[in-house]
């Protein structure tokens, strides 16, 4: 399905992240942050609700396939796969999470610094299977993926009371920062060279944000699209100064602000009828159980969509953005 393809340079893809990027470690932890159930999954492999939070797969499967990969990066609490399969890829990602530890707890789903602790856990597992100098080559050349932060926004800041009392946005923002260069630091310290550091999406025009924008019509929240370009642009800061000050690391920002933000308001020019609402249930405020497969609004062909449900983009935007980051952000790393 991708154009880009390629011999593997890179021998794994590491994920960090939230939803964006989950491949199902939530079904192994007590929260009702799950997408472990249908109509989940419905364009995946068959028919299979995994935990991704999409009809299909998710942008880093799309990736991996495009660096000569596997089709898709399994979830790391998954017990049906071992160290054996986790060696060319594997998610630490966990829905509903942040940088914050504060957005972590809404939902109590894994914490960005315990999905870290997670790929600790990962070395020492590679070390054993394939002893340390095989085990650190894979680390050294592997590549780093983070997709992050729009939950800290969306489901923490704007919503509840204490981050603002504490902080108006753009302080807000510079915390979020120190935590992502604390992250990069511990990476690149633990032997990671080839990292990407994922930026945030057009946050308002999530239809989750327009069903709630009824003032402008029902139109993107442009303030929170506001706040998504800044922090951009704070983190290709944070990338020119940590790729001054980390030895031998090569780090990127995978932006899919723009590209999504084109889609969204152009959605013709890539074959999608709908930009406003998602495909599943009403399209307006649904997603997790409340995107459930006896809801019969539920949309028939997700690919004419560019949301599956209410925050989360369907598979064919998700390969889109992917082939689009593939040959601009990433092409250094094919």
């Amino acid at each position: 399905m991708l154009i880009v393809k390629t011999s593997a340079k890179v021998p794994a893809i590491i994920v960090f992240g939230d939803s964006s990027v989950d491949a199902g470690n939530n079904n192994y932890i007590p929260t009702i942050a799950r997408s472990n159930f249908a109509p989940y999954g419905r364009d995946f492999n068959g028919g299979k609700p995994t935990g991704r939070f999409s009809n299909g797969r998710v942008p880093t499967d799309f990736i991996s396939e495009a660096f000569g990969l596997r089709p898709f990066i399994p979830a790391y609490l998954d017990p049906t796969y071992n160290i054996s399969d986790f060696a060319v890829g594997v998610t630490f990602a966990s829905a509903g999470t942040g940088y914050d530890n504060a957005t972590s707890d809404v939902l109590g789903v894994i914490p960005f610094w315990k999905e870290l602790e997670y790929y600790k856990d990962y070395q020492n597992k590679l070390r054993a299977y394939f002893g340390v100098q095989k085990a650190n080559e894979i680390i050294a050349d592997a590549l780093y993926m983070t997709s992050i932060g729009t939950n800290d926004f969306l489901e923490n800041y704007y919503t509840l009371p204490r981050r603002q009392l504490q902080y108006n946005v753009d302080q807000y923002q510079d915390f979020l920062i120190g935590i992502v260069r604390n992250f990069i630091v511990n990476l690149h310290g633990l032997g990671a060279r080839k990292i990407s550091l994922g930026g945030l999406p057009p946050m308002g025009c999530m239809p989750l944000e327009r069903a709630e924008n009824v003032a402008s019509s029902n139109d993107c929240v442009e303030s929170y699209n506001t706040v998504a370009m800044n922090f951009n642009h704070k983190l290709s800061y944070l990338v020119m100064a940590l790729t001054k000050e980390l030895p031998g690391i090569q780090l990127v920002l995978s932006n899919p602000y723009y590209i999504l933000l084109q889609i969204v308001k152009r959605p013709s020019l890539y074959q999608f009828d709908v930009s406003g609402v998602a495909c599943c249930a009403t399209g307006m405020f649904e997603m997790g159980y409340a995107c459930d497969r006896y809801n019969p609004l539920t949309c028939t062909d997700a690919s004419k969509y560019v949301f599956w449900d209410a925050f989360h983009p369907s598979e064919k935007t998700n390969y889109i953005m992917s082939d689009h980051l593939v040959k601009t952000a990433l092409r250094k790393f094919l």
